[in-house]
């Protein structure tokens, strides 16, 4: 912790930070859309708190745009190759692994919200922790073409880059130094990422408490609509 935060305090001069930053942001966003194991929120909320204090009054557009665009070429790209091995016979490492990150349970109940809900859920499980590797492989398994995935994707990065920025500009407007900020911005990221696999845990470990759902279930009545969504399928979808 202690290297964490030297490192931050030693910030570069703005126009390092704007050269170097937003490539790097691109590129770190759209590998942790690829492999679910780099903190791309925390990553987001950092950048943002370093673009509250700067001069230019583009920085934070331009990291939320860098962060949502990043974000949704990274899920294209994981869907695309978790499609090949869908409709391979041998299937696909790709698909392997996403499938070996979501219990049965979770993905029966991740079909199950889709097909009634949607576009909703599959917004609200880029914001949940841990829900979008579930509704993406329900897509998957449902056999949602890639346009159509895209298309509901495209409104959930926008809604994630927005948040884990607001995350971040809480954590620049609270300190006056920008290192303090991203220490203030990591830690308010690691709790909200905390909460709700501590709350599935408590609800497990109460007697008679149902099996936890997948994440982003938006409850019933809510949801605007997947185009050719996998209502009727014969495919699971966590």
């Amino acid at each position: 912790m202690a290297r964490f935060v030297t490192a931050v305090r030693e910030l570069p001069p703005e126009s390092t930070q704007q050269a170097v930053g937003y490539p790097s942001l691109f590129l770190l966003v759209a590998l942790g859309a690829l492999v679910p194991v780099v903190p791309t929120g925390a990553i987001v909320s950092s950048a943002a708190v370093v673009a509250f204090h700067q001069t230019s009054p583009l920085s934070l557009l331009f990291v939320f745009l860098v962060a949502a665009f990043a974000a949704c070429l990274g899920d294209a790209a994981l869907y695309w190759l978790g499609r090949r091995g869908v409709h391979s016979d041998k299937g696909s490492r790709w698909l392997a692994a996403l499938e070996g990150r979501v219990t049965p349970e979770r993905l029966a109940h991740a079909r199950e919200r889709l097909d009634t809900h949607q576009v909703s859920v599959l917004v609200l499980s880029r914001l949940v922790p841990a829900g979008r590797i579930p509704v993406m492989l329900a897509c998957l398994l449902a056999e949602v073409p890639l346009r159509r995935f895209v298309r509901g994707d495209v409104a959930a990065c926008l809604a994630w880059a927005a948040t884990y920025q607001l995350i971040g500009i809480l954590g620049g407007s609270l300190f006056a130094e920008p290192w303090q900020g991203v220490v203030a911005a990591v830690v308010l990221t690691v709790l909200v990422s905390a909460v709700p696999g501590l709350w599935r845990r408590v609800r497990g470990a109460r007697p008679g408490a149902p099996a936890a759902g997948a994440a982003g279930d938006p409850g019933p009545g809510s949801g605007t609509g997947f185009p050719g969504g996998p209502g009727g399928s014969r495919h699971e979808h966590p």
